[in-house]
């Protein structure tokens, strides 16, 4: 099957900044992602107490 450019649901390809732009936005949604969980990892264990690690399994 050969590829029409007007079909729908083919997207046309990316013009380096656009992927140049679309790459920079994913790192900084992955930095986001990163940060929230190492906030909510940090304050679990602050409300926890740090001897939380310390107990018997």
């Amino acid at each position: 099957m050969s590829e029409r450019p007007g079909l729908p649901g083919t997207p046309r390809p990316l013009t380096p900044e656009e992927a140049q732009r679309r790459r920079k936005r994913s790192i900084a949604i992955a930095a986001v992602l990163f940060a929230l969980v190492t906030i909510f990892y940090v304050l679990t264990i602050a409300k926890l107490g740090p001897q939380v690690l310390n107990r018997p399994i």
